[in-house]
């Protein structure tokens, strides 16, 4: 097992103390958003054998076993993270394998450089993730069905937001939401900045479940993803509680302490609620514009004391461990690359003895105890 030291993401919407907290430091007062741990070229794990990266590729059959290679390639296919949010994340949707490729290509063949701000795909991959509360977490996931969706704004009693409750009432579902969000998108800046000022006062004046969306206003006075959250369920998840988000889902994440997981890459589209770019056409060529429940996981619990969260992806696997004082040892050896991360407790993995916030990679084949007492999310793939 290799004990890694993982990079903090200081992104503006980080919490300057939900981190520091699990991991018993002091707070620096500077946000501290992402904890990141796994092998992407951003911010790689480090080891005592160099960087996790370094590591695999110098033998990556070794590291990740023949099964993983020869279906995901010679790369850690899944990135894991603790996320921190103290205030919102951008609105956005990731693409599936189909159009990351595609788009990929075509900015590729444009000589869009990678590191440009208007650039929608850094790689050819898609980003199903899956974030799992370690406190109350709050989120938007998935649209409202288009009626509901017309109450919320209804309910506001804002003159210029009754043509969006009119389409939203006379028209099929996919063809109403997709009308409206692209109203919002496309609208005059000025004009939707003093709609979400309206908006704003009366989610601040009504509350109750209004109040989400007055926080977000809060963050981003003016901003059109203020009226398009409102189409979205308001999500919040207890501790253990979970949510996975497929290809043109649009979310965002609110408030609150998780662990994340999601395949390896860094496409985005986003909707709003950011200064970064806003790629309107693109952008409604991924949305999948269907309501949905947005579907809460709760772990299943095998004999073996592993809770594992189902998602119908293979780039990663996500389970967990709630290891009683003075339980049994137990052998958590695959065939598969591995990531083990303590978020409670005393937890001794192999030689490492884990106590919050920390984590270790473990080779596939590697024999991998975990005793203790505290909880252990673990990190895989389905190969």
């Amino acid at each position: 097992m290799d004990r890694l030291d993982n990079t903090v993401r200081p992104y503006a919407w980080g919490s300057t103390t939900a981190i520091p907290k699990l991991l018993g430091a002091e707070p620096t007062g500077e946000p501290q958003a992402e904890m990141w741990m796994g092998a992407h070229p951003g911010a790689p794990s480090r080891t005592d054998r160099g960087t996790l990266v370094d590591v695999i590729d110098a033998a990556p059959e070794k590291e990740l076993g023949a099964e993983s290679v020869a279906k995901f390639g010679p790369r850690l296919p899944f990135l894991l993270k603790i996320l921190a949010a103290g205030a919102p994340l951008s609105l956005q949707v990731h693409p599936n394998p189909e159009q990351a490729k595609e788009g990929y290509e075509d900015e590729e063949r444009r000589r869009i450089p990678v590191d440009a701000p208007h650039r929608n795909y850094k790689d050819a991959n898609h980003k199903p993730e899956l974030i799992c509360a370690l406190t109350e977490f709050d989120g938007l996931c998935g649209f409202r069905d288009p009626v509901q969706a017309a109450d919320v704004l209804a309910g506001l009693g804002v003159d210029s937001l009754k043509p969006y409750v009119d389409i939203l009432h006379a028209h099929p579902e996919e063809a109403a939401l997709r009308e409206v969000l692209t109203a919002i998108l496309s609208a005059d800046p000025e004009e939707m900045a003093h709609t979400v000022a309206e908006a704003t006062a009366a989610c601040s004046r009504l509350g109750g479940d209004y109040a989400p969306y007055a926080d977000i206003a809060h963050h981003f006075p003016g901003d059109p993803g203020v009226i398009a959250a409102m189409l979205l369920n308001h999500v919040r998840l207890q501790p253990g509680e979970a949510l996975f988000l497929g290809a043109g889902i649009p979310h965002a994440y609110l408030n609150g302490l998780g662990v994340e997981i999601m395949a390896n890459s860094d496409n985005v589209l986003r909707c709003g609620l950011t200064p970064k770019h806003v790629d309107v056409p693109e952008l409604l060529r991924i949305v999948r514009f269907e309501a949905a429940d947005p579907g809460v996981l709760r772990p299943e619990a095998s004999l073996d004391g592993e809770e594992v969260y189902e998602t119908p992806i293979d780039e990663f696997r996500l389970s967990r461990y709630v290891l009683p004082e003075g339980g049994a040892t137990h052998d958590l050896t695959r065939p598969t690359p591995q990531i083990l991360l303590c978020t409670a407790g005393s937890v001794r993995a192999g030689d490492h003895a884990l106590t919050p916030g920390r984590s270790v990679f473990v080779s596939a084949g590697e024999k991998a105890e975990v005793s203790g007492s505290g909880t252990v999310f673990r990190a895989t793939v389905v190969a």
